[in-house]
């Protein structure tokens, strides 16, 4: 099926927020911590962890420190008692947008991403607000150039629900998040290697942004991921290649 999947474009950004080493450390390292206090530091049987270490590899979080945090995890050390919530608002030009955070004071952190709301013309919403618009799916990607027909075909096989052609040629495969790993395992096994495997929320539909929301809307994407508490963002954003090639000039 052919796809516009701009929600993946604006995920991938996300990547390039992240070269900045420290923070990105911080944020890899409470993953796995929290993934491994809640659903303990077997890999086998806690998908989540495994992912979330799989992650901390591909980034280069050196084992010293993936050992430490999986040990805070299962309470063999102290440490900080992080806990999760989502947070939900509009961006710019009505976006729907969800944050997820893992914090040790929620007053602190709540006030911080309503200031980033604020800041850049959106605004922080209620509970349910938006978050009915998303569904959580695992998502395989690959760049420009990879052989589609094998892909589906090994994917499909193995349980993905979906293989979207985006409009640049990119492939992303999308499966219920639990078969996530099954089906990523198979592609590995068959040679082929995504660039990013995850478990995100992804919206049904799609907001149309022109290049003043935009801006905007990049801006306080950056403004967000750049809080200490925030682990992922996730928006119906929709921002067309005309746009990007816009703002770039």
């Amino acid at each position: 099926m052919a796809g516009h999947s701009k929600w993946a474009n604006i995920q991938h950004r996300k990547g390039a927020q992240d070269k900045k080493r420290s923070k990105l450390f911080t944020k890899l390292i409470r993953e796995i911590t929290v993934a491994t206090r809640s659903g303990g530091p077997d890999l086998g049987s806690n998908p989540r962890l495994r992912l979330a270490i799989d992650k901390g590899k591909a980034q280069s979080l050196p084992k010293d420190r993936i050992e430490k945090a999986l040990k805070k995890g299962s309470g063999d050390v102290d440490g900080d008692d992080y806990f999760e919530v989502t947070y939900e608002g509009y961006g710019p030009g009505g976006v729907a947008v969800m944050v997820r955070c893992l914090t040790d004071n929620r007053n602190r952190t709540v006030s911080e991403v309503r200031h980033g709301f604020a800041k850049h013309g959106g605004n922080l919403g209620a509970d349910g607000s938006v978050g009915y618009m998303f569904k959580m799916v695992g998502l395989i990607s690959f760049p420009v150039g990879i052989d589609e027909d094998t892909i589906m075909e090994v994917a499909l096989e193995a349980g993905a629900e979906d293989i979207v052609t985006n409009d640049d040629g990119s492939v992303d495969v999308l499966t219920d998040p639990a078969e996530l790993i099954g089906v990523n395992e198979a592609l590995v096994a068959s040679g082929i290697v995504a660039e990013l495997s995850e478990i995100t929320m992804r919206a049904d539909l799609s907001t149309t942004l022109d290049v003043d929301d935009a801006s905007k809307m990049i801006k306080l994407l950056d403004t967000l991921e750049d809080l200490d508490d925030v682990q992922n963002i996730y928006s119906n954003a929709d921002i067309s290649d005309d746009v990007l090639a816009q703002l770039d000039e």
